[in-house]
Order: structure tokens, then sequence, then C-alpha cells
């Protein structure tokens, strides 16, 4: 049922606007739902992808400390990591995807550089080391892609609500209207012309 609105022309005039402003609204939130739709989607297949790659860089870097385990005796190693610096060198920017900010983890890749003796260690040290620094990367990926997916499925959730209330409350409302006053109108236009037409009737 329309909303009461008095049936002037002025009324009409607005409604009309309002209803062809919701209707543009609705067109562009709809477009911005789909591609942050398909956005998210890319990344939720490459994180597929990396969740996968990750889980097989982080038994290989398993195993290999382990290997050192064996041939160096765990106090040895535990010796050796607490001469190993912390290493958070990146910085997160943030991009915009249809105005939503993602986050982005900027990082370069080094070479290990050991920071132990070579004399009481083995390469399959190195290797770990190496192993662990991949899994750091890989874990930088990962990150920015969970809470990118995280970001634009919080927007998309925002979106479907506004197009929803713009789809089935907004433009109904002033379709109906539109609808209603115009009706009012014609009917007095047609009840003003048979009134005039019976004024000329008599007149003659």
């Amino acid at each position: 049922m329309a909303e009461l609105v008095a049936p002037t022309k002025s009324n009409l005039i607005k409604a009309k606007a309002s209803l062809e402003l919701s209707k543009k609204g609705f067109e562009l939130l709809d477009k911005k739902r789909n591609v942050l739709i398909k956005e998210m989607m890319e990344l939720v297949e490459k994180a597929k992808n990396v969740q996968s790659n990750i889980y097989t860089v982080i038994a290989e870097a398993y195993a290999a400390l382990q290997n050192v385990n064996v041939t160096m005796g765990i106090k040895e190693v535990e010796s050796i990591t607490h001469s190993i610096p912390l290493n958070e060198e990146f910085s997160i920017l943030l991009k915009s995807v249809m105005g939503v900010d993602i986050p982005t983890i900027r990082y370069s890749k080094s070479e290990v550089i050991p920071t132990y003796g070579f004399h009481n260690t083995s390469p399959a040290v190195d290797e770990a080391a190496k192993k662990f620094r991949d899994v750091r990367y890989m874990m930088y990926d990962l990150a920015e892609i969970d809470n990118s997916i995280f970001k634009l499925a919080k927007e998309i959730q925002k979106t479907q609500k506004r197009t929803n209330a713009l789809q089935h409350i907004q433009i109904p409302k002033y379709k109906a209207q539109v609808k209603y006053i115009q009706e009012v109108l014609e009917e007095k236009e047609r009840e003003d012309f048979f009134r005039l037409k019976r004024i000329k009737g008599r007149s003659n």
C-alpha cells in the first residue's frame, strides 16, 4: 500500500525524482556488489592455493628441523636459535577496491644470512632456516589475503542490505506513490473536464 501523501503535482514530481534516484542507487550498488564478489572469489581461490603450498613447506621445514635435531642435538639447536634476530621487515599499505580499504603487505625477500658459527653447525641448519624463512613469507601472503577476504565479505554484506532495502522497500514505495498520485490527479482531471462540459452545456 502506498504511503499516504497529498496527491499534488509537486508531490508527484518529488515521488518520481525519488524513484529515479532509488533506481540509480540500486544499479550502482548492484554493480559494486558484483565487483566485490568477483574480487573476493578470486582471493578465496588464491587463499586455497597458498594454504595448500604452505602446508607442504611447513612439513618440509619441520622435517629439516627434525634432521638438525637428530644430527646436532636439541640443546645445541636451541642455543643457535637464540642468536637469530627477530626479523619483521615488512610494511602494510592500503589499496582501495570500490571504496573498501584492502591491506597489502610489502616486504623484500632476502637470502638467509647466518648469525651462527659454521664450525659447530651443519648444512642442515641452513636448509631448515631457509625453509622457515619461506614459511614466513607465505604467512605474510596468507595474512594479507585472509584479511582482504574478511573486509570484502563485510562490505558485501553491507551492500547487500542496502540493495535489498532499495529493491524491496524504497523502489516499491515510490512506485506506489507515483501510481496513487497519478490516478488521483487523472480522476480529478476527468471530473473537472465533465464539470466544465456540463457548465458549457447549460450555458448553451
